[in-house]
């Protein structure tokens, strides 16, 4: 790809080439949301309520193993764009191949992780017993993918960094259409239910690893991998760790709280229960539609901090929060519009879209309200302050989520007091990350620094 072709990431105007970017990422990101919610609306249809509870209830477990990935991948993103900024070469190709490694080494560990405790988990939520068996099934065929996952998400990440959001999108659309192809083959021609759509979504996700790794080491520019200097370097694995872990950890212990919202959510009738998990596809869809604004306020940011473009890097913050925030409060709005259309993707049952419709009418006004406090997470870690702004969500939207779980809903007992609980979280925590931040930029220097 010529350079021409990708937005610039320091110079140029910043609301044009931010949307350049974002759209492509954005993209990508729904695409890989399509994945799960492929699996969800296949055994919905084809195999009946029983596989859609089973594969539903999993969404959050999954989410927890998959968020760790996500923010680890995070730091090759920073620190790609960072040295890319700063123009030397030497730390681009340390960085890149070390995160490799280390990106890989993770995506391992979550497999065995997902493997060995994944039904423990499951039955400590309280999944119902009818949906516990296909449950676990489901998650040991598709933790086989966390591999693949980690290694896309890691050339994501660099190609990110650079200014390319292209690529990855062609290479997850091709992917996609394989999974929707795979999960009709297997569910409705061999009938393998809900092992047909888990093997379907591992069978995309190592596709769309190989074309990513590919491209990589088939690159021209200073990111390129080459096979032989697959190696880690200590200073940059020690850098790489210190932002990268603790954007997986909060990323972890974030979703570790809505395990405590889920087991709550269980407490209810089956009904309510895959109502729930029907709408909560709209969650990821919404989430990571923002998120590209999140990734490209990191990659703007990055670059232009390490470029020493002051003024530049916060306008980025800026323009990245009306965007995510606007993104947010459009697409929930056409969720409360059209809930009957979307949720019939994922099951005909009309009392299970009755359950699924009150979800969507409580959320869909709250997605926005997360942008305040996620874009302000993303620019702290571009200054290269992770820990405090992890610390900050654990005790906004962790602690207190369980604290509310044992208060609140253990006083009202509604499924409303659970729905409430997002918004209350997200607001909490978005004024302490802005107070935060806005210190962190004062104290912050013109160039970055470890």
């Amino acid at each position: 790809m010529k350079a021409s072709n990708k937005p610039a990431l320091t110079e140029g105007p910043l609301q044009k080439n931010i949307i350049l970017f974002s759209i492509p990422l954005m993209m990508s990101n729904l695409l890989q949301v399509l994945f799960n919610m492929a699996d969800i609306a296949v055994v919905g249809t084809f195999s009946g309520p029983a596989a859609l509870g089973s594969v539903g209830s999993t969404v959050t477990l999954v989410a927890l193993f998959t968020s760790v990935l996500m923010g680890v991948a995070t730091a090759a993103n920073i620190l790609t764009a960072l040295y890319i900024g700063a123009k030397d070469r030497l730390m681009i190709k340390k960085t890149v191949h070390t995160s490799l490694i280390l990106c890989l080494a993770f995506g391992l560990i979550i497999l065995l992780a997902g493997e060995l405790f994944g039904r423990i988990i499951l039955e400590t939520l309280n999944t119902k017993q009818s949906l516990i068996d296909g449950a676990v099934l489901y998650l040991r065929i598709y933790f086989l993918g966390m591999p693949a996952l980690a290694i896309y998400n890691f050339g994501n990440a660099v190609l990110s960094a650079a200014g390319d959001t292209k690529r990855p999108l062609k290479y997850l659309t091709v992917a996609g259409i394989v999974n929707v192809i795979l999960n009709l083959f297997f569910v409705c021609v061999l009938n393998m239910s809900i092992t047909g759509v888990a093997t379907a979504s591992i069978i995309s996700q190592y596709l769309s690893a190989f074309l990513i790794l590919n491209t990589l080491f088939h690159e021209k520019e200073d990111y390129r991998l080459i096979f032989k200097d697959l190696k880690i370097d200590s200073g940059i694995a020690k850098t790489f760790i210190s932002l990268g872990l603790p954007a997986g950890l909060q990323n972890s212990i974030f979703q570790f709280a809505n395990l405590f919202i889920q087991a709550g959510v269980n407490s209810f009738s089956p009904v309510v229960v895959e109502g729930n998990s029907a709408a909560a596809n709209a969650d990821a869809l919404v989430y990571d539609a923002m998120a590209a604004f999140y990734s490209a306020c990191t990659s703007f940011m990055s670059q232009n901090y390490g470029a020493g473009q002051r003024q530049r890097t916060i306008k980025t913050y800026y323009i990245c929060l009306v965007y995510s925030f606007l993104t947010g409060l459009f697409m929930g709005i056409l969720l409360v519009l059209f809930s009957h259309q979307f949720l019939s993707v994922f099951t005909k049952d009309p009392e299970v879209i009755k359950e699924g419709v009150y979800r969507l009418t409580i959320m869909g006004f709250s997605y926005c309200v997360s942008a305040f406090m996620d874009c302000t997470i993303a620019a702290s870690r571009s200054l290269g302050k992770s820990v405090i702004p992890m610390f900050i969500v654990i005790m906004g939207s962790c602690v207190f989520r369980v604290i509310w779980m044992y208060t609140v809903f253990a006083h009202f007992g509604t499924i409303s007091s659970i729905y409430v609980l997002y918004v209350f979280s997200w607001t909490i925590t978005a004024i302490a990350e802005i107070i935060y931040f806005a210190k962190a930029w004062k104290d912050s220097k013109a160039q970055f620094s470890f």
